[in-house]
């Protein structure tokens, strides 16, 4: 209740109250909000995500600051999300980790 009560999240759910998808701010600067989004598995592909992230980047902007979004380069469904939603690649980055090594079986010699 208190997210959808301070406007930097949206969510859809059903008849039961049971959470469908959601998109909130996960990071907000001084310029801009970053979005986080999150659908159930048996939900994906309705456009519940997309519905969420339209009304929070509406919020976003009435707010004065600029969404962004941030995924992998190999997170398919999340880049195809953003741009659907309106946001366009600025930049791909590498990201760094301390600790063991992930397993990466696409990428082994």
């Amino acid at each position: 209740m208190g997210l959808a009560s301070s406007g930097h999240g949206w969510t859809a759910a059903n008849r039961t109250g049971r959470l469908l998808a959601i998109a909130c701010t996960y990071f907000r600067g001084t310029r801009y909000e970053d979005i986080a989004v999150f659908t159930t598995p048996d939900q994906r592909r309705h456009r519940l995500a997309l519905a969420c992230v339209t009304a929070l980047t509406a919020d976003i902007t009435a707010r004065g600051h600029t969404p962004s979004w941030n995924c992998s380069t190999l997170n398919r469904a999340s880049r195809l999300l953003a741009w659907t939603a309106g946001f366009r690649l600025v930049r791909e980055y590498v990201h760094h980790t301390v600790g063991n090594p992930a397993q990466r079986p696409w990428l082994a010699a």
